[in-house]
Formats: C-alpha cells, structure tokens, sequence
C-alpha cells in the first residue's frame, strides 16, 4: 500500500534534484521494486513513519528496473533489494550498522520505531557535521546478508 503513496523517482534527473533540493532534512531512498514482497513490507513502514518524521526526513523510493536509474543502481551498488540510501543535504550519509558495508541499509526494518531510531541517528548526525554514524539498533535488529565476491 505504502508504494502507491510514496513519490516513486524512475528518472536520473528525479533523483538528482530530489538530492539537491532537499536541505536540512534526511532524504531517504528506497532502491527496489514494487512487485518485491520485501521491498512492500519496507514500503509500509517507510510510509507509515513518514508523516512522524516529516518535520526532519523525505521519503522517496526509486524504481531499481528504470534505464536511466541504473547510473546510481551501479554507483551504489544495489545488489540486494530492497536497499535504502541516505542523504543529508546532498551529502551521501553512511551508518556502522556492524555489516561489511556502511553505504546502504539492505532488506527491511522489524519495525516503524526501528526506521524512525535510525533516521533521527542519521539526523542528529548530520547536524553534528558527520558523513558517518553508529547504528543505534541492537545487532539482532540488523539484517544480516552472506556478501559474495565472485572472480577473486
């Protein structure tokens, strides 16, 4: 449900302005698909938190199959869905959540309080003038993937 009512960014340009454009606020981007049952349950949560975090967070989501998306599907190396990027004006924000990559949160959150927890860490911050934070949920909150490198 949360899909259909979240702004869904299928062009380069979408995304360019909606990383420069948005100031003093977190932008958060979904990479993924609305047909994936993982990507529509983070939708849910995306859209169901972000009337409470409008004040100092933007949710948008980003169709991962659009041609001219693949640019930053490659840059930042979307290859699980779904994967939520962060900004914070313009700048590219990066969460030590344990996991071998700081870049991108991968899979879902367990619930609304998770996601508002971790943007409001991203949001403080920023503030702070950090490109890099602590994750604040407990280690059995964090998604865990198995990352394979394949030719090395």
């Amino acid at each position: 449900m949360g899909s259909a009512l979240l702004p869904t960014l299928t062009r380069k340009r979408e995304v360019d302005v909606i990383i420069r454009d948005t100031l003093d606020k977190v932008l958060v981007l979904r990479f993924g698909r609305a047909s994936d049952a993982v990507c529509l349950q983070l939708d849910d949560v995306l859209f169901r938190t972000s009337q409470d975090i409008s004040k100092f967070a933007t949710v948008a989501l980003v169709d991962v199959d659009a041609e001219e998306i693949q640019v930053y599907v490659k840059y930042f190396d979307i290859t699980l869905i779904p994967s939520t990027v962060f900004f914070f004006n313009a700048h590219h924000m990066k969460m030590d959540s344990g996991t071998a990559d700081h870049t991108k949160w991968i899979g879902s959150f367990h619930s609304k309080q998770d996601f508002i927890d971790v943007v409001e860490a991203i949001f403080r911050g920023a503030m702070k003038g950090k490109l890099i934070v602590n994750c604040p949920l407990p280690p059995e909150r964090i998604p865990r993937f198995q990352l394979l490198f394949k030719d090395l």
